[in-house]
């Protein structure tokens, strides 16, 4: 009996349309501008000064949002549930590919 390896690629509402982890620094800068608007602009000058790309963000922590200007305890862990949410994604985009691997191999 195979298993079914097709999983949709969403997070918050909007499709991923490529890895988290292979976002650019303009990728992540989107990213922040749709899911963080009243952030945009202090996070701005962070990603592109700190050059965050999409592997970066997914190894943020609290402490590393305080050094990017994010103070407050409730954005901060407003960004950091959504970072989860993409870390989650991260891990399920790589078992489909390893899904997909396994399946091409049989």
């Amino acid at each position: 009996m195979g298993h079914s390896c097709d999983i949709s690629r969403m997070h918050c509402g909007i499709f991923v349309s490529k890895r988290v982890s292979l976002w650019s620094v303009e990728d992540v800068f989107e990213w922040v501008k749709d899911q963080f608007p009243a952030h945009t602009s202090m996070l701005h000058t962070a990603i592109i000064q700190h050059a965050i790309s999409g592997r970066a963000l997914l190894r943020l922590k609290d402490y590393h949002l305080e050094v990017l200007g994010v103070e407050s305890e409730q954005q901060q862990k407003e960004i950091l549930q959504d970072l989860l949410l993409l870390r989650v994604q991260e891990e399920i985009n790589e078992l489909s590919d390893i899904c997909s691997a396994t399946s091409a191999g049989l």
